[in-house]
């Protein structure tokens, strides 16, 4: 018979980071009643007590949840861990600046995830997260498929709420992806894009806007820039990713077969191997089950693979 603390507990979460993207996170996840428990920690642990002290003060209004500071022994039958440790971005940071510091942060994090022999999902969302999702699936171990980033699903958002704004039209009815990096070199995949099967171009004709390639290249540069926007005006953005996070943890739990831009492991797709970065991927309860294959135009392929190529150089100088 099976040991019960060998069996993944599909109702179990843990966050490990308590800044504000753990704590806005583990907030979105309390209001989802997608767990019935959730363990925070972190390396203050008055931190990871006080947040979750505060939020299961929110439990008599949602759905019943058991909310505590936890430890690394609470990872083992946990279905999904979430990682949000690291060095903050701060204003006139690039995620790309954070490398050395986050990674020094995960050798010290994804050891001890590790010896627990954990059998879940892990979801990186610090970043650089494409960066330390690579570094995550080689520290850890554990199957490519079950180390997933929480990658472009923010910025895809991003995109749909532009799009669908300058359309003025409901966001959720815009179909685009952000692609590549979670970062400077990320690709709007315009090529692909449609509102309700509708080409993206007809549709803006059809809506009275016909500068095609101007208001795309305005549109891709506000979701680019719109974390430094955040972060010069408010030092941290964390309410957006907060419910990404939640979107993700949703496909996973749900095993929805769900297609989202997170970051995983790439081989040899699109002419890019050894590398996470973000791509339509089907999400279930396994991680992720298979790439969605994207087409793209002659552009496009050719800035992701640049953009890959920036995070593989990042990758070797600050490996340690």
């Amino acid at each position: 018979m099976q040991n019960c603390e060998e069996c993944v507990n599909f109702r179990k979460v843990v966050i490990v980071g308590c800044g504000f993207v753990g704590s806005a996170s583990a907030f979105s996840l309390m209001l989802s009643g997608l767990f019935s428990e959730m363990a925070l920690i972190d390396t203050d642990a008055a931190r990871a007590e006080g947040e979750a002290l505060d939020i299961s003060h929110g439990v008599a209004f949602a759905k019943p949840m058991k909310i505590y500071a936890g430890t690394y022994d609470d990872v083992k039958n946990a279905s999904v861990v979430i990682i949000t440790a690291g060095a903050a971005q701060k204003p006139g940071e690039t995620r790309l600046d954070l490398v050395q510091k986050n990674i020094a942060i995960y050798k010290s994090i994804i050891p001890e995830i590790k010896k627990r022999k954990f059998k879940g999902i892990l979801l990186i969302v610090s970043n650089p997260v494409d960066i330390l999702t690579t570094v995550a699936v080689k520290l850890s171990g554990l199957p490519e498929h079950r180390v997933i980033g929480s990658g472009t699903v923010l910025d895809t958002a991003r995109l749909k709420y532009e799009i669908g704004n300058h359309l003025n039209v409901d966001s959720r009815s815009v179909h685009a992806f952000i692609i590549g990096e979670h970062g400077d070199s990320e690709i709007a995949a315009f090529s692909s894009a449609n509102v309700s099967g509708i080409k993206l171009d007809d549709f803006c004709e059809m809506r009275g806007h016909f500068e095609h390639e101007k208001a795309s290249a305005e549109i891709a540069a506000r979701v680019k820039n719109s974390a430094y926007e955040i972060i010069a005006k408010k030092k941290a953005t964390y309410y957006g990713i907060a419910v990404a996070v939640r979107r993700i943890c949703e496909a996973i739990v749900r095993d929805e077969k769900s297609i989202l831009p997170v970051s995983s492991m790439m081989r040899g797709a699109y002419g890019v191997d050894g590398i996470a970065l973000s791509m339509p991927a089907i999400l279930g309860k396994d991680g992720v089950e298979t790439l969605v294959p994207l087409k793209l135009n002659e552009d496009e392929t050719a800035r992701l693979q640049a953009s890959a190529q920036v995070l593989r150089d990042t990758l070797k100088q600050n490996e340690m």
